[in-house]
């Protein structure tokens, strides 16, 4: 007990260097022991996943995602607010998603990231590649519930949107948006008000392709209720926003500070789910126009050598004709 206690006291010195801690990596309550409080974070439908594209589904009757109120959020100002475990944005109910079994509204978005300097910090991976942020949109089903707590623990009663983010060369003006005010709470439980503004820029180009599975929460209580939707391309930031959504946010609401990092889930079994895609993946569009060229050339070569062939034969009766004639007149 007393060498379990030094070691406990060990981690949190290192982990707490410079009034600084990794609140996901040794916090008694870590992903590890979810499932002992929280049940259902040990299931077999969890998220998030790798997404393997050689092993994903396309489905070409998935409909296109249609952004309903994104460009437009109101006048109200919009809530932001530093839990303890992300910073979260508050959303509209006047946002919703067309093109899912139901119509589901928005309610609000947060953010994933990695340790300081660390380029890892995506939920979601794409063939055991992570981002350097991953941008949640967190909807539910007004069809059926009225709240999102209502909708929560029921199956497919939410639907987020999962946005890979990477680093670019250019800073983000769309997600200083959300950065610039990040200075304002710093600490757990501190709240500013952003101006609003198009929500859906925050999104990457070419919306028409995503993937779509059957999953989870990431966080405690882990309900097995989301319908996500993954999309394939990224968004990007600068590394100087990056550094600021890393180097910024608090996880206590008081000294001694502990900086809120790393507070990504690990990828987690897919088990007998299936992935689905909109879109046929890169090799598997060079296989086919691979296969439908070849399949060309062999028909043009069938056909020449067919014309080949006829050309001969009428060649040759030309031949036998002429020699009848011959014969005829001799």
């Amino acid at each position: 007990m007393l060498f379990f206690s030094l070691l406990l006291e060990v981690i949190w010195i290192l982990a707490a260097e410079g009034g600084r801690y990794i609140w996901m990596s040794v916090c008694p309550h870590g992903q590890d022991h979810w499932p002992a409080s929280h049940p259902e974070c040990g299931s077999n439908a969890q998220s998030p996943i790798d997404i393997q594209t050689d092993s994903v589904t396309f489905d070409p009757e998935l409909p296109a995602l249609q952004l309903q109120g994104y460009d437009q959020p109101g006048t109200e100002p919009l809530d932001l607010h530093n839990n303890g475990h992300t910073v979260q944005l508050s959303l509209p109910p006047t946002m919703y998603l067309e093109g899912l079994p139901r119509k589901y509204v928005a309610a609000q978005l947060h953010l994933h990231w990695g340790e300081t300097g660390s380029l890892r910090g995506s939920e979601h991976q794409i063939n055991g590649e992570a981002t350097a942020a991953e941008l949640h949109i967190v909807h539910y089903d007004s069809d059926s519930y009225d709240s999102l707590g209502e909708a929560a623990p029921k199956p497919q009663g939410l639907a987020v949107l999962g946005i890979l983010i990477e680093v670019g060369e250019a800073k983000n003006p769309v997600y200083e948006h959300i950065l610039s005010h990040l200075h304002e709470i710093r600490h757990k439980d501190q709240k500013t008000s952003v101006p609003p503004f198009n929500v859906g820029e925050l999104l990457p180009p070419q919306l028409n392709q995503f993937f779509r599975y059957n999953g989870s929460l990431t966080t405690p209580p882990c309900y097995q209720s989301v319908l996500w939707t993954v999309f394939n391309r990224r968004a990007q930031i600068s590394m100087g926003q990056l550094e600021e959504l890393q180097e910024t946010l608090f996880s206590t609401e008081e000294e001694p500070s502990k900086l809120l990092v790393r507070n990504y889930r690990a990828p987690q079994p897919l088990n007998q789910r299936t992935v689905f895609a909109s879109f046929i993946q890169g090799e598997m569009l060079s296989l086919g126009v691979g296969i439908l060229v070849g399949c060309l050339c062999l028909l043009l070569a069938v056909y020449f050598i067919a014309r080949k062939i006829r050309k001969k034969r009428l060649g040759n009766r030309k031949t036998v004709v002429f020699t009848s004639a011959r014969t005829t007149e001799a």
